[in-house]
């Protein structure tokens, strides 16, 4: 149903070009979200009708009258009934407050135990009638220490126009990601262009290119034990959840929104 409603809205379309190396499961669909996945987010928080706060930096979560209060990096705390937090968890374990104690010793080890993939990924940014001449519209590779996968963005998209620009995105292995983690992203950009430009030495030069350090990028390993989600403390409800807690895909997302939503339903 949560698929029929965004095809039916047009933000999410079958995916319908042509992917080189995708591995493709028995029973899987594949969609692709044509003004990005962003896109699901946003109708989603546009239903809610949710007053919605962006660019909040959350540093300490403590107990007060009863209360959450939060603290941010930037601005006064505020006082919440109910928290739920669903960054990746290493960043849950970094909260500090209150929260530092109310996470017991067991939810900690499990906490722990959960892992996750880095990578970089590199944007490339062309201007309006700049021709990329590949027969796919996105690659797996399997040969280079470097790239993973590379995209024509616009194509992958479906919404190729001769008033937009193309894009290429271009995704690292994990293990050049954990290997370059802390490196100079400058320096990491230029790595990733030279294997790039091996790869696919027709490409033209782009006008702009932004490089994205992706330190949790996919869930390798969930929170063992807590299908969706996991209470940190029940009144006031302190709940945390996400792709963390299933895996990282959409159906995992929505598994765990399903089940934190059946936690918190009891405290409104």
């Amino acid at each position: 149903s949560f698929y029929e409603e965004l095809v039916s809205h047009g933000i999410l379309k079958p995916l319908a070009a042509p992917v080189e190396g995708m591995v493709q499961r028995e029973g899987s669909r594949n969609y692709v979200a044509p003004q990005g996945i962003s896109s699901v987010v946003k109708y989603y928080l546009e239903q809610s009708g949710a007053d919605v706060s962006y660019e909040q930096h959350v540093t300490h979560i403590s107990l007060r009258d009863g209360r959450w209060e939060v603290s941010r990096k930037e601005g006064p705390p505020e006082q919440f009934d109910v928290v739920i937090l669903t960054m990746p968890v290493p960043q849950i374990l970094q909260l500090q407050g209150d929260v530092v104690n109310i996470i017991n010793e067991s939810q900690k080890q499990q906490l722990e135990s959960a892992s996750y993939s880095s990578r970089y990924a590199l944007g490339l940014f062309y201007e309006a009638g700049t021709g990329i001449a590949v027969p796919w519209a996105a690659q797996y590779i399997t040969d280079n220490p470097c790239i993973r996968f590379i995209s024509i963005d616009n194509k992958k998209r479906n919404i190729e126009s001769p008033d937009t620009g193309p894009s290429v995105v271009v995704h690292t292995t994990v293990t050049f990601g954990s290997q370059h983690l802390d490196s100079d992203p400058a320096e990491v950009q230029q790595i990733i262009l030279s294997h790039l430009q091996r790869i696919v030495p027709s490409l033209p030069k782009p006008s702009s290119i932004k490089c994205q350090r992706w330190r949790y990028s996919q869930v390798t390993g969930a929170v063992p034990d807590c299908p969706g989600q996991m209470i940190l403390h029940t009144q006031p409800l302190l709940i945390c959840g996400g792709d963390g807690f299933t895996r990282s895909n959409f159906d995992g997302c929505i598994e765990s929104a399903m089940s934190l939503a059946e936690a918190v339903k009891p405290h409104l």
